[in-house]
């Protein structure tokens, strides 16, 4: 049964270096291997917002592997549709340590693909995650607007062109996640806990737990983040799916834990607070993208700092195109609404006009 490490603590760097060496990392790789660093950049915000990964996880993990010989490691990212991987990458700091530690920074945006069978379709995955010898999945703990929850496994959607994930969003995105799981296996997951948003992958309300964790099975990592957070696997059923198809064990024993530090207080892991299911309880959403529902929440979070109460339906996803639709449209896929909000996403700001106007 695979082991998760778990420490406590805010430096980044250094809680990286800890986990990989109580989990004695480099025995694992051999030697000369290509290593892809895969953290999360879903848009141009410092991690202290809580959605990205702090750049001390990468420099922590880089400053390991050179020390211990290896000197073929690359940083891999995507940012989501509609937002720019090079600005992410400068926001976050990442420039910095790829000059500080001479490794390249590759926009999978701009990758070739190779089409791969998983066991829901064949899918077309970024060919520099793919053919890495050592893949190392550097995710964010934190909430997500539509599959509640995001880990190692939601992360790996950055290895996949804009075309696939807008593919992935119109299937519904459970089962093409947990297929791609099924032939996209790192090797290691360094999770960055530090300050997630427990209910909001674009960040905004970070919720400082102040922990990291490392494993190397996916589908076990994102099972304990499940305990962690609350949820019951049924919650987030691409865990149990990806499973199911072989990515890994959704097991996790007490023994299973390996803390190697204790927190400062004693103190159980912060619960989401459910505020983003609130906000879209009059939203009907049918293969929307992450970045346009995002686009939406965050108009609504503006909305209900501003005290309007939005009572019309909302319309949003690829399942609404060509279809005439009887209240508010968000996006171009649902311009058949009485009231439209253009654009593919549309900006925040656009979507809380329309709502500012009823």
């Amino acid at each position: 049964m695979s082991k998760i490490f778990e420490i406590y603590g805010n430096d980044a760097h250094e809680m990286t270096i800890a986990l990989m060496e109580a989990a004695n990392v480099a025995e694992s790789i051999p030697q000369g291997a290509s290593i892809a660093l895969k953290p999360n950049l879903i848009l141009p915000e410092t991690p202290e917002n809580g959605a990205t990964t702090h750049p001390g996880v990468l420099s922590g993990c880089i400053e390991y592997l050179q020390e211990a010989g290896f000197r073929n490691i690359s940083i891999i990212e995507s940012s989501w549709y509609g937002a720019k991987t090079d600005q992410s990458m400068r926001v976050c700091g990442y420039d910095a340590i790829c000059s500080k530690y001479g490794v390249g920074f590759y926009d999978l945006k701009k990758d070739s693909t190779s089409r791969v069978s998983t066991p829901m379709r064949p899918m077309d995955i970024c060919r520099r995650a793919l053919e890495a010898d050592y893949l190392i999945d550097m995710p964010v703990l934190k909430g997500h607007c539509q599959t509640a929850m995001t880990c190692a496994l939601k992360n790996l959607k950055g290895c996949i062109p804009d075309s696939e994930k807008r593919r992935f969003h119109s299937d519904g995105l459970i089962e093409p996640i947990a297929a791609l799981s099924a032939v996209l296996k790192p090797s290691l997951i360094i999770v960055d806990s530090i300050c997630g948003d427990l209910n909001y992958e674009e960040g905004g309300n970070p919720v400082h737990t102040n922990r990291m964790m490392l494993g190397t099975d996916a589908v076990q990592v994102d099972a304990y983040g499940c305990q962690l957070m609350g949820f019951a696997l049924e919650d987030v059923p691409y865990i149990g799916l990806a499973e199911e198809w072989g990515a890994g064990s959704s097991i996790v024993r007490p023994e299973d834990i390996i803390r190697l530090n204790e927190p400062s207080s004693a103190q159980d892991y912060p619960q989401p607070s459910g505020k983003v299911r609130k906000l879209t309880r009059n939203v009907h959403a049918d293969s929307a993208c992450s970045s346009c529902f995002a686009s939406l929440v965050r108009a609504l979070y503006i909305a209900d700092e501003e005290g309007i109460s939005i009572e019309d339906d909302i319309y949003i996803g690829q399942g609404y195109q060509g279809r005439e639709i009887h209240g508010i449209g968000i996006g171009r896929c649902c311009q058949g609404a009485d009231r439209a909000v253009p654009g593919c996403p549309p900006t925040a700001s656009r979507i809380l006009e329309q709502l500012e106007s009823d």
